[in-house]
Formats: structure tokens, C-alpha cells, sequence
């Protein structure tokens, strides 16, 4: 079978879509029956993974990878490879295809929370994805929670969404030995995840602590939009939280190594991944309560209500310097990463792939 892919996540700067792409691929490029197959990415450069180019193949389509170069540049590239089926691991796939497709979506916050999103740009996600969900013959989604949103708002029947937890890359690997108190944010800054009030804590935190140390690292993508480096200037903090707008990997684990705490204030997301990698890590997640985080890290976590400053600030000081509760949080890490699993993962991706293929 001839298999399809979206690959322009994999360029540039990869961050969660890309890095989801990109262990399922490392896993059908090892695993048994994915050998029968043969895989054709399509992206807009050449895409920042190794792979074998026998099986995995790569079409360089120019443009800017957008909506257009999704819609218009694509289709008539894929058309003439003779697809048995395209797979979009990212929300939304080619609506002039003529192949069975199967579509990824991690969650449906620009269904859920419209405001969070310029009204052109909402507009044109919620279009395209349930147009795409509508007409593939299966969707894939993260977590049981992204499986309701999407059976609620997209009403899919329910044998066509498949809930396959992704695995976990471990960014670092873990050390006992992180006495310094550093607090660690990754992950592209949405307004959905309050990484002004972290700063606030944070600041709180420090007037009793004045050795720790905050890192946030991301794209600023916020609507409307929140200056980080104004908040952190405000709350005279910028000699001890410091702004990252991307950092290599090599400098990212470097950042892992050293955290003692690990925040993700977010209040809506379809999994949220880097808390579990910062957990693989052995650095202890101070996150929202929210379904979602329940779900995916359950007693591996200390969880704190929105918008709370004091209790997020409560919750830093216990997980950098309460050893009990650390203890207490790492010892419940493994149970929660059991099901994240890349080898499952790719096992289970590939089977819905052919079962879609007929």
C-alpha cells in the first residue's frame, strides 16, 4: 500500500504535531508490517528527519505551507503517485483528493473557544476540519477527552474516531540531582495557558526564594496578544525568568536537565504533552486541573485551580523544596507513562491506516 503524508510539520521548527509525526514514522521505519508499505511525505522543504528514502519517499511541493499549499499545491502532486490513502496528522487534510484519507485531530479548542482565535483564521480551521472530519474515513485523536469534544462538536459517528495515545519522547534523561530551583515552561504560548499568571506566581515565589529561576520557552501565538517580556519586566523579574523563543534540542535538554519544576498552566489542550515529558524526565509537573490532565498524568502531578496566583505559588514551593510530595509525584510517574507507548502507537496508527484503505 502506498501511504500519503502531510510531512510540512516535520520542517523548520518542529514542535508538538511535528514531534507526533515524527515518532510514528521513526516507528513504521522498524516495525514488521509497516514494511509492506510505502510511505510518500509531502512538504514544502526537505523535512528534518532520517528515514529511509526507499521506503520513505519526499515530494517537494514550493510555497508557503498554508492553507493554500495545503488545498491547491498539494492535490494534483499526490494525484499522480497513485495513493491507496492519505494520512494528515494534523487537523485537517486536501479536500480535493480522490483517495481515502484518515485525519488526525488533538483537540477542537478553535471549535470550543472561538474567542481564543482571529476571526479570519478561526473561521477558516473550523471550516476545513469539519469538512475534512466529515469526509475521512477515520479520525485519530489523543486523549478520551479530545474523543467527546470531537463527537460533540463535529458529531461523527462514534466508530469512526479512533482514541490512540501517542508515546512520549524522554527530552533528557532523569538526574537526582537538580538542587538549583528552576522552574521550566515549554511549549507554544497560547492565552489558554496563562503563562502570565505563572510569571505572577513566580514572582511571589521569589520574594521568598530569591535563588529560583524561570524559563519559558516558546512562540508567542497569543490572541489578543500578551507581551511575556513586558509581564516578566513589570514584575522586575528579568534577572530571574528569562524568555526563549525557541531553543535547539541540544540546548532543550540542556534546559530539561536542570529543572526541579516543570508548569503548564493550561486550561484546555488535546493531551498536553510536555508535562509528560518533563515527567519522563523526572521533573515534577505543576498543572491546571482539568479533565484532560487528570486523565493523562493522573496522580503524577500537583494540580491547581485557574487563576489562583497564591495557590500556584503554593504549589511551586512544594514541588521544588517538599521532598515528600516530589517523592510522592515521581513515584506515580511510571503508571502514568505506561500508556504512552511510540511502539503501541505506531502499531495501532498503522492498523486504522489499512483498515481506512480497505
Amino acid at each position: 500500500m502506498r501511504i500519503g503524508i502531510d510531512a510540512r510539520e516535520l520542517c523548520g521548527q518542529p514542535t508538538g504535531v511535528g514531534r507526533y509525526l515524527a515518532g510514528l514514522l521513526r516507528e513504521w521505519s522498524r516495525e514488521g508490517n509497516a514494511r509492506a508499505h510505502e510511505f510518500v511525505l509531502y512538504a514544502p522543504e526537505q523535512p528534518a528527519i532520517d528515514l529511509d528514502t526507499f521506503r520513505f519517499r519526499t515530494r517537494i511541493i514550493s510555497g508557503r505551507p498554508g492553507t493554500w499549499w495545503e488545498q491547491v499545491r498539494l492535490p494534483p502532486v499526490a494525484a499522480k503517485d497513485h495513493l491507496d490513502l492519505f494520512f494528515a496528522p494534523a487537523y485537517t487534510a486536501p479536500l480535493r483528493l480522490q483517495v481515502p484519507t484518515v485525519v488526525t485531530i488533538h483537540d477542537l479548542s478553535y471549535v470550543a473557544h472561538p474567542e481564543w482565535f482571529p476571526m479570519r483564521e478561526g473561521a477558516r480551521r473550523r471550516l476545513i476540519t469539519r469538512r475534512a472530519a466529515e469526509r475521512a474515513r477515520a479520525v485519530v485523536t489523543v486523549s478520551a477527552f479530545s474523543c467527546l469534544e470531537i463527537l460533540t462538536h463535529l458529531r461523527l459517528p462514534p466508530d469512526r474516531v479512533h482514541v490512540i495515545s501517542q508515546g512520549i519522547d524522554r527530552p533528557a534523561a532523569p538526574n537526582g540531582d537538580r538542587a538549583d530551583p528552576n522552574i521550566l515552561y515549554v511549549g507554544s504560548i497560547f492565552n489558554r495557558r496563562h503563562v502570565p499568571d505563572l510569571i505572577r506566581a513566580f514572582g511571589a515565589l521569589v520574594r521568598d526564594h530569591p535563588l529560583a529561576a524561570l524559563d519559558v520557552v516558546g512562540h508567542n501565538r497569543t490572541f489578543p496578544r500578551e507581551d511575556i517580556a513586558r509581564t516578566i519586566e513589570i514584575g522586575r523579574l528579568t534577572d530571574r525568568a528569562r524568555r526563549h523563543r525557541y531553543l535547539p534540542p541540544d540546548k532543550l535538554r540542556e534546559m530539561y536537565s536542570k529543572a526541579r519544576v516543570f508548569a503548564f498552566l493550561s486550561e484546555y489542550e488535546g493531551l498536553g504533552t510536555t508535562p509528560l515529558e518533563a515527567l519522563s524526565a523526572g521533573i515534577p509537573p505543576v498543572v491546571l486541573d482539568t479533565p484532560v490532565a487528570r486523565e493523562s498524568l493522573g496522580a503524577a502531578a500537583l494540580y491547581v485551580p485557574q487563576g489562583n496566583i497564591p495557590a500556584i505559588t503554593r504549589a511551586l514551593e512544594r514541588a521544588l523544596f517538599d521532598e515528600p510530595t516530589r517523592n510522592r509525584i515521581l513515584a506515580a510517574a511510571p503508571a502514568a507513562l505506561a500508556r504512552f507507548d511510540w511502539a503501541r502507537a505506531g502499531r495501532e496508527t498503522l492498523a486504522v491506516l489499512e483498515q481506512a484503505a480497505g
